[in-house]
Formats: structure tokens, C-alpha cells, sequence
């Protein structure tokens, strides 16, 4: 992918895209927090699942746009003939991305629209120790549509093959992305569950500092914090813990 070029109409842009979620809700966060109860027997949302992985991809997509030149130059043109010619089975593994990019940043990507399946999902434990069952079969359902959301991602009508015309040149397309993006999802998932239990709550249990213990919720649950600010809430959201901002 071409660097990044940062103006001050695209940070602007980033900005509204990462708070418009986000400020609808935020007076709802700051007050006493509502639980509703949810009947397991009932299935999963799976309209509202797309509706928040829609605002999810908005919010990478919009991104994209706004810091990268090249994916900016790239949205002239006839839409679906370069969409067409972009869209290509992958040749080898590599993508010419960075491994920074390939095996952090995507199963990143992949674990937000995991969680936003599981918010979702009544059958669906909040995290490890939480005295449900059914939380590795969450999770495999989680990582089924983290697959689904990332082949959307490269090669749909509103992914990087359309946008950005990445697979016009062959070499930038690989199975990499196919293949860690939702295998990495589970397991950043789980990892996430993980630091979050015995993390995340062993520093809020030390200190009633919201600045720090927001600060451990992002840095430890990136994807989950991902998938917050695109569900509309507050990205240290978490359902049974609120900070009080």
C-alpha cells in the first residue's frame, strides 16, 4: 500500500468519522448504565450485525481514503470495470504489505467484526470465566462472520478491489489476507477475552483512575475497541464494567 499522507481536510474527515458513532451515545454512557435481559433461545440479530459492520467498514474505508493518496487517485475511472479487472484469484501468499499490516493489523480487523457478531449473539458469553457455556462455539460463530466481513473487505463491492483498485497489479494480491484474517480474528479474540479477565480487571481492581483504566481497555482490546466505536459506543465500552464518564 502506497504511505500515508495526512492533510488537514483528511484528519478532519478521520475525526468525524471516528466520533459520529460515538457522540450519539455518550451521554447514555455516562449515566447509570441499562442491562436487558436476553433470551437464549432467541437467534442471532443478524440485520443488526450488518447494520454495525456496515459502520465498521464506513469507518475503515473512510479512513483509507482520507490518509492514503494512491486509494484517493484510484476512485476515478469507470467504477465497475476497474472493479472487474481488480478482482483476481491470488497467485502466491504475500500482498507486498507489510507484516505489521498482514499478521497484527488484520487479525485486528478481523477480532472487531468478531465481537460485533457476539454483542449479537444471545448464546454468546461475554468473555472467559463468565460462567456460560458455549464460549468456544461463540466464538467459532464469531470467527465464521469475521471471515465472511473480511472476504467482503478485499474483493466486494464495497472493499479494497472496488476503491481502491488493489489487484489491479497481481503481486498485490495474496492468500495472506484470506487466510490470517480470520484465523488471527479467533485467536486475537481469545487473547482479547484473556488480557481482559486477567489484565484488564487485575488494573481496574488496583486503581479507580479513569484515564488509566480506559487507557489498559484500548490498548489491551484493540478490536474491541474498534468494534465499540462502530456499534455507537464509547470505545472502552465494556457492558457489565462501566467507568462513569
Amino acid at each position: 500500500m502506497a504511505g500515508l499522507s495526512l492533510t488537514m481536510p483528511a484528519l478532519a474527515l478521520v475525526l468525524a468519522l471516528l466520533m459520529l458513532p460515538v457522540a450519539p451515545v455518550y451521554a447514555q454512557e455516562v449515566l447509570e448504565p441499562t442491562f436487558e435481559a436476553v433470551d437464549d433461545q432467541e437467534g442471532t440479530d443478524v440485520f443488526e450485525v450488518l447494520k454495525s459492520s456496515v459502520r465498521l467498514l464506513l469507518l475503515e474505508h473512510g479512513t483509507r481514503i482520507a490518509l492514503q493518496a494512491k486509494t484517493r487517485r484510484e476512485l476515478g475511472g469507470n467504477f465497475w470495470v476497474d472493479y472487474h479487472r481488480a478482482v483476481r484469484m491470488p497467485q502466491q501468499w504475500g500482498d507486498t504489505d507489510s507484516w505489521l499490516i498482514n499478521y497484527v493489523g488484520h487479525p485486528v480487523h478481523g477480532a472487531a467484526a468478531g465481537h460485533l457478531w457476539l454483542e449479537h449473539d444471545p448464546g454468546a458469553p461475554l468473555g472467559l470465566g463468565s460462567g456460560r457455556d458455549g464460549y468456544w462455539s461463540s466464538r467459532g460463530r464469531a470467527t465464521a462472520w469475521a471471515a465472511v466481513y473480511s472476504l467482503q473487505f478485499e474483493i466486494g463491492p464495497f472493499s479494497e478491489a472496488s476503491i481502491g483498485n488493489v489487484g489491479l497489479r497481481p503481486e498485490t494480491v495474496g492468500w495472506v489476507d484470506h487466510v490470517v484474517t480470520p484465523v488471527g480474528a479467533f485467536g486475537m479474540l481469545v487473547a482479547e477475552d484473556a488480557l481482559d479477565r486477567y489484565v484488564v480487571e487485575w488494573v481496574e481492581r488496583k486503581t479507580r483512575n479513569r484515564v488509566v483504566r480506559a487507557a489498559v481497555r484500548l490498548v489491551l482490546n484493540p478490536g474491541r475497541t474498534m468494534a465499540n466505536t462502530a456499534a455507537g459506543r464509547l470505545p472502552w465500552h465494556r457492558p457489565d464494567r462501566p467507568i462513569g464518564w
